[in-house]
């Protein structure tokens, strides 16, 4: 009878749930993996961007000392001023004698010049320019104190809830600290918030002053598609890396820190993105507008409606996991006529190990009226014989 066969459509769509794949909500940090990686970074961060999966995390929320790779927090009030329109790439700073005097890594800037925008941005992610860093600081905040409290409000209104900042240049203080949870997302908005100008970090030599350097990124000479972004080094703080790189439809996004050397550094970065890359596959798993599987609807022209998706629903799979998902459809039901063509009636559940369970809309295909008044007659008599004729328990 009608209400039998509702219970068995409904019974038979809550059994499918081996339809293979997985699905990760792309949503930056959203939780630890399990998988059996480990590193010898003091504190790691890798991170899928493509689909927003965390592979590997080790202290990631830890504040420690950033050194040079909080130059990307720099970068980003500059980025920020160009984006307003404050400044452009031919905008000419001042060298003050603090700029000009600054040790460590530098851009040899002499007090007294000017520089445009587009060679501090330079001298910056290329050189690791702590004059240069401090002549942005100073011409954009008043001086490099008001420019470190600017980024320490600015860092928490972005949600980067481990970073104060006490300089512009990483230099050593106890103030200065960042998590490999707020590199990673401070690289990620550098890409997808400043397209324009992120290609500078691509970029392996830099001339100024007729001195030559390199980039240190050893990533740009290791991997393919690597495009970033800082490294950093101080004997508190080791040798550090945030890095990135494209290969076809994916990008993943790291940070190690506390490495003993530039060549642990060179390697261990090298090794993470490696395996990012080769040891998990981005799928798609349902194609938008592709029937699922059907659920009933109650009172209608036809006594059941189909359920799609209305994008692709894209995974990263682990390939040691691959025939180890599960996949589940839930609603409440049966649907009640009329029913509309795209509403949202259903939910999609990917569950696979080691990854947090993924929940995806889906809607019905078709629109499907009320059924005619005989119809409609003769259903209720069937729920009427039905619970008549129901066994007393």
């Amino acid at each position: 009878m009608a209400l039998n066969r509702f219970r068995h459509l409904e019974s038979s769509i809550s059994a499918r749930t081996a339809l293979g794949g997985a699905f990760t909500a792309a949503m930056l940090l959203l939780y630890t993996p399990l998988w059996a990686l480990d590193t010898i970074a003091r504190s790691a961060l890798v991170l899928d961007q493509t689909s927003g999966t965390v592979l590997l995390a080790k202290n990631e929320q830890m504040a420690i000392p950033p050194a040079s790779m909080s130059k990307l927090m720099t970068l980003n009030m500059l980025f920020e001023a160009l984006q307003d329109g404050r400044v452009s790439l031919e905008t000419e700073f001042s060298v003050s004698a603090k700029a000009s005097k600054k040790g460590g890594s530098k851009m040899f800037l002499r007090e007294g010049e000017r520089v445009s925008v587009e060679n501090l941005i330079k001298g910056i992610i290329v050189h690791s320019g702590n004059d240069a860093c401090i002549v942005v600081a100073e011409n954009l905040a008043g001086s490099e104190a008001d420019f470190a409290r600017i980024m320490t409000a600015r860092a928490e209104k972005l949600g980067m809830a481990n970073s104060t900042f006490a300089n512009a240049t990483g230099w050593p203080d106890p103030y200065q600290r960042m998590s490999a949870a707020d590199l990673v997302m401070l690289a990620n908005r550098l890409m997808t918030q400043f397209p324009e100008y992120y290609g500078f970090f691509q970029e392996k030599t830099f001339t100024w002053a007729k001195i030559t350097q390199n980039n240190r990124n050893p990533l740009l000479n290791l991997i393919g598609g690597a495009d970033g972004l800082k490294t950093g080094h101080t004997e508190e703080a080791g040798y550090g890396l945030v890095g990135s790189a494209r290969q076809g439809d994916r990008r993943v996004i790291l940070m190690i820190s506390g490495l003993a050397s530039t060549s642990a550094r060179a390697r261990e970065g090298e090794r993470l993105m490696n395996w990012a890359f080769r040891q998990f596959s981005q799928t798609t798993l349902i194609k938008a507008q592709k029937k699922i599987t059907e659920v009933p609807v109650w009172l209608g022209q036809n006594d059941s409606v189909g359920l799609v998706a209305k994008t692709d629903i894209e995974a990263l799979v682990p390939y040691s996991e691959k025939d180890d998902v599960k996949l589940s459809i839930t609603y409440t039901g049966p649907l009640n006529a009329p029913v509309q063509k795209g509403a949202q009636v259903a939910e999609l559940k990917v569950e696979i190990k080691g990854l947090a369970t993924a929940s995806y809309p889906l809607f019905t295909d078709a629109d499907v009226a009320k059924s005619g008044i005989i119809k409609r007659l003769r259903t209720s008599l069937d729920v009427v014989y039905d619970l008549i004729n129901e066994p007393t328990k």
